[in-house]
Formats: structure tokens, C-alpha cells, sequence
């Protein structure tokens, strides 16, 4: 049975248990099948006992003057698991790799990741994959900034090869209809979609990504008419039109009430309950019965918001990865081994 026929509140009541147990449940409450990963991967195999302890007490040290790594770490994660799946291709070097891609502008974290790379380089040599490392840290990221600390399931190799061609992330001014449909494709659900879409409480867009709002909705030369008026006027101030090529493109806050805190919160429901989304798909949220009732319930509970954010983090971690001979054990996270 599928999370989305299920009355959300049981849902949620099942996701505390998730949570507060370390049992594995089935179905749509846990990894999608098959599931190939597990806890505590390389403690487990004696390969690198401290590896997750490791990489948190960087995430710690990094976090503490500069905070933005939670939001450029989600983003980073979210390109790489939804094109190839999590194989960590999205961080591959080269003139045509998916870094290249439109839908990848603005993309940051790669300087970190590269940092905990060569700590457990140094520490465990060609043991630790960067897939893993990209997930781990993610995860000690956002908990800094306030999400559970979920469990984070290992054992994935790296991916080998990373294209341009293969990005296929949507626009951020797709439907509803069409979101839902992108993340059934990746073995997700519609709790899945409006949980994961909450890791917009935090982080910056480029005007680009909502200038279609703000001046030619749908093509009809007109603001879009579900933007509130005030968030319109402020967006507007913020993102002029586009007159000259060359012109430069500002970052705006996602949710100004997290802002420069940088804060994991359940306020981006708020603003999607009041029409005060930044990007069109968040408003959409609206659009439909199931992911309105969603929004309402993690609006009024951020308990709720957290523990649904905890198991679709871990559900979204499990797409398509590699593992045992498959793929590789990368010695740099930007190129792949040479053979």
C-alpha cells in the first residue's frame, strides 16, 4: 500500500516510530527495495571504523564559519541522487560533466567534499566512496542547522563517468502534476515530493529561476496572480528585468524568514500556505488535495516536518546506487581512477 492512500496523519504517526527504532520496516516506510545499503557500512566491515566520525567532525569545524554548506550540501546532493542516482557523478570535473549542466548553475560544496575526501584518504586510503561522503556529510550538515540527524545508509561506490546530457532536473517553475510525476520516476512518492521540497526553508535561488513569476508568467507578460503582492513588489526590487545581455544575476533568499541563519525550519509551509513561495513549484504545493493537507500538517507541526524529512532523506539517498564490483572507489572525487 502507498504512503499517499493512507491518511497522512497515520503517516506520520509511523514515521516517529521510523525515527525512535532501530528496526527496519517495510514498504513504503523504509529504503525502496531492493535495498542494497546498510548502517555503519565500514565499521561494520572493518574497513574504516571512524569514518562517519570523521567526516562529522569536519562538517562541525567547516559549519561553525560558514553555515551555507547545509543548503549548497542539500542542492548538491539532490543534482547528484535524481540524474545517474546516488553515485556521486554530479561532482566529476570536466568540460561536459553534469557540473556543466544549465540546471547546475550555481552549484557549491565541491571544495568541502574534497576536504573530507583527502582527511579519510589520508586516514583510510581508497575505502571511503564519495557517494557516501556527499550523504554523511549532508546529513551532519543539515542537523546543524536544525533536522533530525537520520539514519544515513552506506556501502555506495562511485560512479565513473558524468555528462551534461544526462541532466534532466526540472525547471523550478514545473506543476505539481509533473513533479510528482519526476519523483515517481525516482521510486518517491507524494510525501516524499512536499517533504523534500521543505529543504527550500533555507538557501538562495538566482533570479533567473523565478523571473518567469515576476514578469511573463505562463507567457502572458503578466506577474504570476497566485504571488502575493508584497513578496512581488520585494522580489521585483531585488530581481529587475533582464535588459542587456551580460546582466548580471542576484541571489535572493528562498525563505527570507530562515534568511542569513541559514536555520532548518518548517516556515517555507507558511509561506506556501500564504502565498509567499519564492519558486512556482513550492506554490504548487497548494494545487493539489494530498500535498495541501501535507503543507497544512507540517506547517502546524515541525515535529512532524522532521521526521518525514528524515525518512525521505534516507529513501532519496537509496536511489539507484552502486555497490559491491559495481562502479568505483575514487582516490579524487573530481576525476575517476585512472586505470
Amino acid at each position: 500500500m502507498r504512503r499517499e492512500r493512507l491518511g497522512f496523519g497515520f503517516a506520520l504517526a509511523v514515521l516517529s516510530l521510523w525515527c525512535t527504532m532501530e528496526v527496519a520496516v517495510e514498504a513504503a516506510w523504509s529504503l525502496q527495495t531492493p535495498v542494497k545499503l546498510v548502517r555503519h557500512y565500514y565499521k561494520a566491515h572493518n574497513t574504516c571504523d571512524y569514518a562517519e566520525a570523521y567526516i562529522r567532525h569536519q562538517v562541525e569545524s567547516f559549519y561553525k564559519y560558514d553555515k551555507t554548506i547545509a543548503p549548497k550540501l542539500l542542492r548538491l546532493l539532490y543534482a547528484d541522487c535524481f540524474v545517474n542516482g546516488c553515485d556521486a557523478s554530479v561532482l566529476l570535473d570536466g568540460p561536459n560533466s553534469e557540473k556543466t549542466a544549465p540546471q547546475n548553475r550555481g552549484l557549491a560544496g565541491f571544495a568541502f567534499i574534497d576536504k573530507i575526501k583527502t582527511v579519510l584518504e589520508a586516514r583510510c586510503p581508497g575505502v571511503v566512496s564519495c557517494a557516501d561522503i556527499l550523504n554523511l556529510a549532508t546529513r551532519d550538515a543539515v542537523h546543524l542547522a536544525g533536522a533530525p540527524s537520520y539514519p544515513v545508509y552506506t556501502g555506495r561506490r562511485d560512479g565513473m563517468t558524468s555528462t551534461k546530457d544526462s541532466v534532466d532536473l526540472p525547471s523550478p517553475s514545473i506543476s505539481w502534476e509533473a513533479s510528482l510525476a519526476y519523483f515517481r520516476s525516482r521510486g518517491l512518492d507524494v510525501l516524499d515530493m512536499t517533504t523534500l521540497l521543505g529543504a527550500h526553508s533555507m538557501g538562495r535561488t538566482h533570479c533567473s529561476f523565478i523571473e518567469d513569476r515576476l514578469y511573463n508568467f505562463n507567457d502572458t507578460g503578466k506577474p504570476d496572480p497566485s504571488m502575493k503582492a508584497s513578496l512581488l513588489e520585494e522580489m521585483r526590487k531585488l530581481c529587475p528585468p533582464k535588459t542587456k545581455k551580460g546582466q548580471p544575476d542576484p541571489l535572493v533568499f528562498l525563505n527570507p524568514a530562515s534568511g542569513s541563519k541559514y536555520s532548518f525550519t518548517n516556515s517555507y509551509y507558511y509561506r506556501v500556505l500564504t502565498n509567499e513561495a519564492a519558486l512556482g513549484v513550492d506554490q504548487q504545493l497548494l494545487y493539489n488535495e494530498d500535498t495541501k493537507q501535507i503543507t497544512e500538517e507540517f506547517a502546524a507541526g515541525f515535529e512532524d516536518f522532521r521526521r518525514s524529512f528524515a525518512l525521505s532523506m534516507s529513501r532519496m539517498g537509496n536511489i539507484n546506487v552502486l555497490t559491491g564490483k559495481e562502479g568505483e572507489i575514487r582516490k579524487n572525487c573530481r576525476f575517476p581512477n585512472k586505470k
